[in-house]
């Protein structure tokens, strides 16, 4: 081959070959980490704060008296969720968290929660409650968690954050005790008329619930859980453009 048909060649293997693909802006390279984390962090924090006030500035007790405190002590789960929700997962996956924050939530779990249970289930009053009362919001917490670092949906974090709370609020637990458990003793079965344990319904009702009051209750909450987690997002801006359509014109501005 001469050395002009070399030259006619090479361009057409090299030359002419098409340029490796430019890097997708947002893609796997993560961006600063303190812009990339601004909101986890920050609503951590908030989170870290607040759960330090309700933990061990407010008493640890049954009875919720007022309703103003009863949502302020849902206020650290949820910065939480904002926290979790907003967590990048292109810095997660360099840090490497997956390996990480899985199990060391399982570890807070096993090696705080189940000896504390322990040790205050032997003691009288309302710290077994208040312990358990406290543990499922970090297992809801870790669940989504473990969701948004294998890749879930920000917004899905939100809703499944939002459903299971309302879901643990419902009552279905008190439910569940009057009927899983074999009672024998008068107190609890039949199913007691009024419920003069659920602080949570009374706190809205104003009174404790009947029966019937509390099914209701259970059955409302439930259905707020499902309509979070499957109701679609442009449904639910649908319905507020309506009901606000100066809202929305503001929004579109």
């Amino acid at each position: 081959m001469s050395s002009a048909e070399k030259t006619r060649v090479e361009p057409a293997s090299g030359g002419d070959a098409p340029p490796p693909p430019k890097p997708v802006p947002g893609g796997d390279s993560p961006g600063p980490f303190l812009r990339a984390n601004r909101v986890t962090l920050v609503a951590g924090v908030v989170a870290a704060v607040l759960g330090a006030i309700v933990w061990f500035a407010l008493p640890h007790e049954h009875d919720i008296t007022s309703l103003w405190m009863f949502l302020f002590k849902l206020t650290p789960f949820v910065a939480a969720s904002v926290a979790v929700a907003y967590l990048d997962q292109a810095w997660a996956r360099r840090l490497r968290l997956p390996e990480i924050a899985v199990p060391a939530c399982f570890l807070v779990f096993f090696c705080f929660f189940v000896p504390r249970i322990f040790f205050v289930a032997k003691k009288p009053g309302f710290e077994l409650y208040y312990t358990v009362l406290t543990e499922v919001p970090f297992i809801i917490l870790a669940l989504a968690l473990a969701y948004r670092l294998g890749g879930g949906k920000r917004g899905t974090t939100l809703r499944l954050c939002g459903a299971m709370m309302l879901l643990q609020l419902s009552g279905l637990e008190d439910l569940a005790y009057l009927t899983v458990n074999h009672h024998t003793d008068p107190a609890w079965t039949p199913i007691p008329k009024v419920w003069k344990w659920a602080d949570h319904m009374k706190v809205f009702l104003g009174h404790y619930p009947t029966k019937g009051e509390a099914y209701a209750f259970i059955t409302v909450h439930v259905i707020l859980a499902l309509a979070v987690l499957f109701v679609p997002a442009r449904t639910v801006r649908a319905a507020w453009a309506k009901v606000r359509p100066g809202a929305a014109r503001g929004g579109a501005s």
